[in-house]
């Protein structure tokens, strides 16, 4: 089927989402989060985009940005061509990283841009990393804070709300709203239980080492994952196999 258009947003703001082909891993470690930043910030300033919130986890990334003097499929050109480049040669693999297409939804309203926001800090609530916004180091919630860096700009969302301390009001209140996400089945542990049980059966310290074993070892692994706990989805993103594949398994 054709591709149907973006839609475009009168504001110029968008929520972005990337995520890994396949659903699988795009961050490994510390590393990766932080190169991811880093290229994050080179692109930020080239094309010259406003960045009011930014989310890393695990397989996806939410942005909530503002077009600047290059649109988004120029800027999103350059960030993935530049991290997948990096990821490629640390990990000694080849081929995509992110599904094809980014998720975008146009924000064109105030009420909107806020629970947008709120939605894009509260994603590691939503995923069991944190019990409320503040322990979970890869987004912009320390920002709002108070603590200043080069990537978020927070003054508009800050205003929008009436203050600092409104705002971040806001964001511990509970959020049910989608958006441009992942559905998530909860298999009952956390993401960092399920990466050590992952490690600990197949012996492999990263997705790319996982898609280099034999068809048959994966599938052998896969059967295991799924005897010790973790979901369909967990498998698919932690060993970057289709969600077909491990669902036959489970079967």
């Amino acid at each position: 089927m054709p591709r149907t258009g973006r839609k475009k947003s009168n504001s110029g703001i968008y929520h972005i989402m990337l995520r890994g082909i396949n659903q699988q891993q795009i961050f490994e470690d510390d590393e990766d989060f932080v190169r991811f930043m880093d290229i994050l910030r080179e692109c930020k300033k080239i094309c010259g985009f406003e960045l009011y919130a930014y989310c890393l986890m695990g397989n996806h990334v939410h942005l909530l940005m503002h077009e600047g003097k290059e649109p988004l499929e120029l800027i999103f050109k350059r960030l993935g061509s530049r991290f997948v480049y990096w990821y490629n040669l640390k990990y000694q693999r080849s081929g995509h990283l992110f599904q094809d297409r980014y998720r975008s939804e146009p924000v064109e309203t105030d009420g909107y841009f806020l629970t947008a926001l709120r939605y894009i800090i509260q994603n590691p609530m939503k995923a069991g990393l944190e019990a409320a916004p503040g322990r979970y180091r890869w987004s912009s919630y320390e920002c709002y804070c108070g603590k200043s860096d080069d990537l978020t700009d927070t003054g508009m969302a800050i205003e929008m709300a009436g203050g600092r301390e409104e705002l971040l009001s806001f964001f511990r209140e509970m959020n049910e709203e989608a958006f441009t996400d992942v559905s998530v089945r909860k298999s009952g542990m956390t993401e960092e239980q399920a990466r050590a049980v992952m490690r600990q059966i197949s012996g492999c310290a990263s997705t790319a080492e996982f898609q280099a074993l034999s068809p048959a070892r994966r599938n052998e692994i896969i059967s295991q994952l799924l005897g010790n706990g973790l979901s369909v989805r967990q498998i698919t993103r932690l060993t970057g196999v289709p969600k077909s594949t491990a669902a036959r398994r489970a079967t």
